[in-house]
């Protein structure tokens, strides 16, 4: 067994015996076959359900296929045993000295271990953060931010050829209220009389952003444009005079502000794309069109909503589209009473884009506050690209920042919520980025500032990082020899089972890749991280109690290479699976 995935490896074994027990059996009939680390690790290193999947195809029962497709493994050169189990498994048990032979090739590989041709190159968009570029990143937006750049680094390890994008959400009523809120900025730089209370007063929908954010904009503007955008006094001029001017203006400020935010947490985009943009360049009015060419779009009045009507709810006719095709509850509309897009519309227009633009699926990270948009969403994409176009939505859910046993206050430059940045000076990048993932996406999560600052075992990211720079601090400690000159160790000193079960951990990280990335969960790889750490400092452990298994002995030069090479072999995977999260691995400990 040659390749780093001894799961594929075992599993293409598998359908090669099944294949000569049941010859007449079609190439599909073999699809979901698998092969996987079984549930119980004394049942052996995996499992197949090549029987029990296959059976109903070969008509014969499970236990008998798989007591014939046992024997056919348990004559391969790298099986030590294969033994039927249950209703149609096959548990595994291969050779130890094909275990080890896994370790001189994790070496050779270094940062490409787990790399995966999966995703055959196939073009992946993945759009996240996407915040209203109406203020700083608060800690909603920045769980989303890990998780999408997590997937984007996921996604490339696994084969996929991923673009990172992110969508400005700059043409709705919120960049509007933005500008007035930057006005008013602006006419305090210029010392208004007025206060505060008489201009929100004045202000349509009143003055939804009163963060002290705003406040360099409003400096910038009066460098700028000086007093040209005001009345004498420096009094509120028409709207018309000055609404676009700022608008852009502040955009242009707030993104670059998040830009700086997300630079601090490591995440960088590929491409920036502007709704309001999209919307000038006739990207609706295209979408439209190619949804009425194919009879998706037409006029209609929609049912009540369910539950309590809206007291200004009317039934009226619009412009539709037949979302209910698709899967969805409801169809959609698509144009407001003024004739503007809604901001599905948009939506749609966003999308035919990335579509126009020859990507073969589509991966969003969104708050669990829109789930209910997924439906929708994906019978526009289904209606725009004819199915030939996926769209996986995953979703997080909310994060309660916590201090002293406490909800942390509120950022008093952003006025309302806490800012990614506040999460970044307290704790650093890397602790944030990988606390982040130690949850599953869609469950609530509170992140600790205390716990993730501890320095013990309860804190995965220390957990992590101590084992890589304990790995580090035995491979200083003997020199730092070549890599090229582990890779050559003889390895039947390493024979412990606590040596081999770190090398079965090792063993898992490319299958880890695949499923991880196959899943859309890039937590699974700080799960394997703590796993192959606590796996580490089992070993480190036992070596303070066992002379006979410590890394470095004197008298035992081959033992010690040996061992040396398994160590290597560690601190390279978790250096592949710290890459995967975005996190810098720690050479040592202070």
């Amino acid at each position: 067994m040659t390749t780093l995935d001894i799961f594929a490896a075992m599993r293409a074994r598998a359908v090669a015996a099944l294949r000569e027990i049941l010859p007449d059996l079609p190439e599909e009939a073999f699809a979901r076959v698998a092969t996987e680390p079984p549930r119980d690790p004394s049942h052996g290193d995996m499992a197949t359900n090549g029987a029990m999947v296959v059976a109903k195809a070969a008509k014969m029962p499970p236990p008998k296929l798989a007591a014939e497709l046992a024997a056919k493994l348990a004559a391969l050169p790298e099986v030590a045993e294969a033994a039927p189990a249950g209703p149609g498994f096959v548990n595994i048990r291969l050779k130890e000295d094909q275990l080890r032979a896994l370790l001189p090739a994790i070496l050779s590989a270094g940062s490409a271990y787990g790399d995966s041709a999966m995703g055959q190159g196939v073009r992946v968009d993945v759009e996240y953060v996407s915040a209203n570029p109406t203020g700083p990143m608060h800690v909603g937006h920045c769980r989303g931010a890990v998780v999408g750049d997590a997937l984007a680094l996921l996604l490339r390890k696994a084969g996929y050829d991923v673009t990172r994008e992110y969508y400005i959400n700059d043409a709705g009523a919120q960049v509007q209220a933005l500008a007035y809120a930057a006005y008013w900025r602006y006419l305090q730089a210029l010392g208004t009389s007025m206060t505060e209370e008489e201009y929100a007063a004045a202000v349509p929908g009143g003055l939804q952003y009163r963060g002290e954010y705003l406040i360099p904009v409003g400096v910038a503007l009066r460098q700028i444009f000086k007093d040209t955008l005001a009345e004498p006094g420096a009094k509120p001029a028409p709207a018309e005079r000055w609404l676009t001017t700022v608008r852009d203006f502040a955009v242009q400020a707030m993104m670059a502000a998040i830009r700086e935010d997300l630079a601090a947490l490591g995440v960088h985009h590929d491409v920036f794309i502007s709704e309001a943009e999209l919307v000038q360049q006739g990207k609706l009015d295209q979408a439209e069109a190619v949804l009425r060419a194919k009879e998706l779009i037409y006029r209609g009045v929609l049912e009540p909503p369910k539950g309590k009507t809206p007291d200004d709810w009317e039934p009226r006719e619009q412009t539709l589209f037949r979302a209910t095709a698709f899967g969805d509850e409801v169809d959609r509309p698509l144009r407001k009473s003024d004739g503007s897009g809604t901001y599905f519309a948009n939506d749609i227009a966003n999308h035919l884009h990335k579509i126009e633009r020859g990507f073969a699926e589509l991966v969003h990270v969104w708050g669990a506050d829109h789930g209910g948009y997924v439906k929708r969403m994906n019978a526009a994409v289904a209606a725009l690209s004819d199915g030939k176009v996926k769209l996986d939505v995953v979703l997080t859910q909310i994060v309660h920042v916590m201090k002293g046993g406490q909800p942390m206050r509120m950022s008093k430059r952003a006025g309302t919520y806490v800012t990614l940045r506040d999460l970044i000076d307290e704790v650093g990048k890397d602790a944030v980025r990988f606390t982040m993932l130690t949850r599953k996406a869609d469950a609530q999560m509170e992140f600790d500032l205390d716990k993730v600052v501890e320095q013990s075992r309860d804190n995965p990211v220390f957990y992590v990082q101590y084992a890589h720079a304990r790995c580090r601090s035995v491979l200083r400690q003997a020199g730092d020899p070549p890599v090229a000159e582990l890779a050559q160790a003889p390895l039947d000193a390493l024979s412990d089972p606590a040596e081999m079960a770190l090398i079965r951990r090792l063993a898992a990280w490319p299958r880890t890749v695949e499923a991880a990335a196959a899943a859309r969960e890039p937590h699974r790889i700080a799960f394997f991280l703590q796993d192959l750490a606590a796996d580490f400092h089992v070993l480190w452990n036992k070596g303070r109690d066992d002379a006979t298994l410590r890394f470095i002995r004197a008298d035992e030069p081959e033992a010690t290479r040996a061992r040396l090479a398994l160590v290597a072999a560690t601190a390279t995977g978790i250096r592949a699976g710290l890459a995967v999260l975005g996190v810098e691995p720690v050479e040592e400990m202070r």
